[in-house]
């Protein structure tokens, strides 16, 4: 009798070896999760459990939101409150779309925005609301002058305070979500979700306290000063926040994809980031003091230009990611991993999102058709993380995880591919990424017909017209003479799911 999980390993491909790294580091597929090992639980280490850490965080955010609330409520009153938690959150889906947007090439977890959005807008809003109120007090009293303080207070204390509270979410997720944190867009979506955070709450309290103003003073309307703040601050800047603390995460985005031998360089940028965040920050809150056009001079001069050059670096960091997909994997698919036309489609966002439409409608219903395109939106995650693993491992910027960290994310793809590769084949071919997939492998190509128990598309004669998915697999896949693939390493070319059932146990 031979091991099954024998069996399975060989069915895979070599792994191309990167420069140094030993073949034998590498090969292998890793573990299912049902062979795990056991591990003893051990007495008073509660503090190490994964679900325990989760916890306390939930908590000890569920308390500073709380106590907040209670802050701002009681500075707006329960009317100034509801206005400006309703006006408050209008920027809120707008923020928060873009910079997912931004991220879609390698979606970073939700559970990391929400914890970035939940970090501004309730941690780090009670430090800063806190430490800006003693320290003004302070100087107010040490100096006699209530009006300078509070201008002191604006321009020195509070971009220091507020920026340093935000940036610890993001210095949070860059040491304890390493491998989620892997480039300069990660850093800027995660500083974007705190600082949009940052700014719902403080926007609530600044509006609330407006409404309260003219609840007193009897204005509405256009001239009110609930609609001059909303103005200022919602309409003309809810970027400003984001922009700030943007500064500090491509700082930590440029640590992550440097060089790991350079320590030096990798603790100065966040902390050259956090500096800039500052001095922006204490700009913007001191351009009145230039004048009566001074906040329209560094708004027009200072504030749309630097938003245009972050937006620029944004977008080129996310364009960055797609050529790297095609600089890295086409390894991976003469190794025999991936199909010839996968790091075309891959590179591609077009052909991404029309190879997540044809799995969904490839199936006979609406749940397995939606089951296969998150099938896919996985595969294209984590070959996304597999090509940049690749890139910084050429920059030296990964640690001795990095055979392990392969494996894992080969052992993904290899599970999803059955359903992504045919998907993202054709997608390629649809959208003229990439070149014509090979004919063995069962996908038949016509003028709206399909072999086997495929679905057809068909719209007029000539090549790529028509799909189908069936007839039975080579006995030889066209990429096994790769010199990376399995003929130069020993292990056995990667087998079809049809063939490994045709395998003796």
């Amino acid at each position: 009798m031979s091991d099954p999980s024998v069996q399975h390993q060989q069915a895979r491909p070599a792994v191309p070896v990167l420069h140094e790294q030993r073949l034998d580091e590498v090969l292998g597929a890793a573990p299912e999760r049902g062979r795990a090992r056991y591990r003893p639980r051990r007495v008073g280490m509660v503090w190490r459990s994964k679900v325990f850490r989760a916890g306390a965080v939930i908590v000890a955010l569920l308390l500073c939101g709380l106590v907040i609330l209670a802050l701002v409520r009681e500075q707006t009153g329960p009317e100034g409150f509801l206005v400006g938690l309703g006006l408050a959150v209008l920027p809120v889906p707008l923020l928060m779309s873009a910079f997912r947007w931004l991220d879609r090439v390698e979606p970073g977890p939700w559970r990391n925005l929400i914890f970035s959005f939940a970090w501004g807008a309730c941690a780090a809003a009670l430090v800063a609301i806190i430490a800006n109120s003693f320290a003004t007090r302070w100087i107010a009293t040490a100096t006699a002058d209530p009006a300078g303080a509070d201008t002191l207070g604006a321009t020195v204390i509070a971009p220091v305070v507020e920026e340093s509270a935000k940036a610890a979410a993001v210095l949070l997720i860059f040491l304890f979500r390493r491998r989620e944190f892997s480039g300069v867009v990660d850093g800027i979506v995660v500083a974007g979700f705190t600082a949009t955070g940052f700014a719902f709450t403080e926007n609530i309290l600044y509006l609330g306290n407006a409404f309260g103003e003219d609840q007193q003073l009897g204005s509405s309307g256009f001239a009110s000063v609930t609609a001059g703040t909303f103005f200022v601050r919602i309409v003309m800047s809810p970027f400003a926040h984001p922009l700030f603390t943007v500064l500090t995460g491509l700082g930590f985005g440029f640590a992550a994809v440097g060089a790991r031998r350079h320590r030096a360089r990798r603790i100065a940028l966040p902390v050259l980031g956090l500096l800039l965040a500052m001095g922006l920050h204490a700009l913007w809150n001191g351009s009145s003091a230039f004048g009566p056009y001074g906040f329209y001079a560094v708004y027009g001069i200072v504030m749309v230009p630097a938003f245009g050059l972050v937006t620029w670096l944004a977008i080129w960091s996310r364009q960055r990611e797609l050529r790297t997909l095609a600089a890295e994997l086409p390894a991976y698919a003469a190794a025999g991993w991936l199909t010839p036309a996968e790091p075309s489609a891959l590179s591609s966002m077009r052909a991404r999102g029309m190879a997540r439409d044809l799995a969904r409608h490839w199936q006979q219903d609406r749940t397995r058709g939606r089951a296969a395109a998150r099938a896919v939106a996985e595969y294209e995650s984590f070959a996304t993380s597999l090509a940049g693993l690749r890139r910084r491992a050429r920059h030296g910027a990964v640690g001795p995880d990095f055979g392990a960290r392969e494996r894992e994310l080969l052992h993904h793809l290899w599970q999803r591919r059955d359903i992504a590769a045919p998907a993202l084949t054709h997608a390629a071919h649809m959208t003229g990424t990439g070149p014509r997939p090979p004919v063995p492998y069962g996908y038949g190509y016509g003028p709206g017909q399909s072999q086997g128990h495929g679905y057809g598309y068909g719209q007029g004669q000539g090549y790529g017209t028509g799909y189908g998915y069936g007839g039975r697999p080579p006995q030889q896949p066209p990429y096994s003479h790769s010199p990376y693939g399995p003929h130069s390493s020993g292990v056995p070319a990667p087998t079809t799911h049809h063939q490994q059932q045709q395998q003796p146990q």
